[in-house]
């Protein structure tokens, strides 16, 4: 019998998923994260919680604008994104988010509007610009409304969240996204980073002397608990895993342990959860500066991570393909030119919505103050 030789070749293939959608994911997390932490105010009238309302709002809205610009330029055109109406695919994911974006965005835009109408209003007694009439026409709206608004952003948000992370657990060709416990932890990591651009904006937007001790103190406890499910999540993936009760589990377990890369982004990923931890407890008073740096990171780098980290990961063969970050409009350039628009944003944002800076931080000073330091003792 003659020996015959099988040659197999294997392609190495580019990444079909550019950084284009991991800023997409990025931002459109941390804007229905950041809506969440509006509702204590805003809907259920809790007057301690107004400031985190407004600086939650307004990164709602600048992560929620700047985040379909991301999206479009990954599908490579608006003309692809008409496609998904034109041609609805009711068994694809992709084609439902294509209605749950507008749902959402559409109901944050009228949410944000009614509920500070009022402080439009406001500015318009005070002699401000034509945008403030406009904005501002009919006074305060009434709880009932904006309650009805927020309920509509809400059930936006669920099912941005819901489809987000669906569209890519579906994808069984790929073990390490095959699994329900990725969109539960997109949902959780988009809370954490919300959390962490808002102690940001507490540090950045207020000013060292204005900033809110008080709410750095509780963002901080509430960051502990969001990492706290992060880390919950993380140790029951990998638990079912290396247990054997899934076997896609094991198989996606399988493909990354043995690699120095994945061993160095586990350990990260382990470093990046306890270390705000332990700062947040330590001294939850003064680490928001680099507790929330470090929770919006994790929140950019486990999407990264998981798209760009996963699609190296060969569907058949071994090894990893080789991934280089493109300097331009596909890598570096685009992310540059998204964090440029969403910078823009927040600044026009700043500017002429009636965000309640100067004058809020001052006139809850002596209050804020003595909150912290009951805070402080008791700690």
């Amino acid at each position: 019998m003659d020996s015959q030789i099988i040659e197999v070749l294997n392609v190495t293939r580019e990444v079909a998923w550019l950084p284009w959608a991991v800023s997409y994911f990025f931002l459109i997390g941390l804007s229905y994260g950041c809506f969440m932490l509006t509702l204590p105010y805003f809907v259920f009238g809790r007057a301690r919680h107004e400031k985190l309302a407004r600086l939650a709002l307004l990164g709602a809205l600048t992560c929620g604008l700047t985040a379909p610009v991301a999206l479009l330029a990954d599908l490579h055109g608006p003309g692809r994104f008409l496609n998904f109406y034109l041609h609805f695919q009711p068994q694809s994911w992709m084609s439902w988010g294509a209605f749950f974006i507008p749902i959402y965005l559409g109901g944050l835009l009228l949410y944000a509007w009614l509920a500070l109408r009022g402080d439009f209003a406001a500015q318009d007694q005070h002699g401000n610009a034509f945008l403030s009439r406009l904005a501002g026409r009919g006074g305060a709206a009434s709880q009932k409304t904006i309650s009805a608004a927020a309920l509509l952003t809400l059930i936006g948000a669920v099912l941005v969240a819901v489809y987000t992370g669906m569209e890519v657990m579906v994808i069984q060709a790929r073990a390490l996204w095959n699994t329900p416990f990725l969109p539960l932890q997109f949902a959780a990591t988009a809370f954490t980073g919300a959390i962490g651009l808002c102690l940001l904006f507490n540090r950045t937007l207020c000013g060292r002397r204005e900033r809110d001790i008080a709410l750095e103190i509780s963002l901080n406890r509430l960051l502990v608990l969001g990492l706290a499910v992060v880390l919950t999540l993380g140790c029951g993936w990998l638990f079912v895993s290396m247990s054997g009760i899934s076997a896609s589990h094991s198989a996606a377990f399988n493909q990354v342990a043995g690699l120095s890369q994945w061993q160095l982004s586990a350990v990260w990923a382990v470093l990046a959860t306890i270390l705000p931890m332990t700062l947040a407890l330590w001294r939850p008073a003064s680490s928001g500066l680099i507790t929330g740096l470090i929770a919006v990171h994790s929140a950019w780098m486990m999407r990264w991570t998981i798209f760009i980290g996963g699609q190296t990961i060969p569907k058949t063969g071994a090894g990893l393909y080789d991934y280089h970050l493109p300097l331009g409009s596909d890598g570096l350039l685009g992310i540059v030119g998204t964090l440029g628009l969403w910078i823009a944003l927040l600044l026009l944002m700043v500017e002429y919505l009636p965000w309640a800076g100067r004058a809020f931080a001052s006139r809850n000073a002596k209050e804020t103050n003595a909150i912290a330091a009951s805070a402080i003792a008791q700690h």
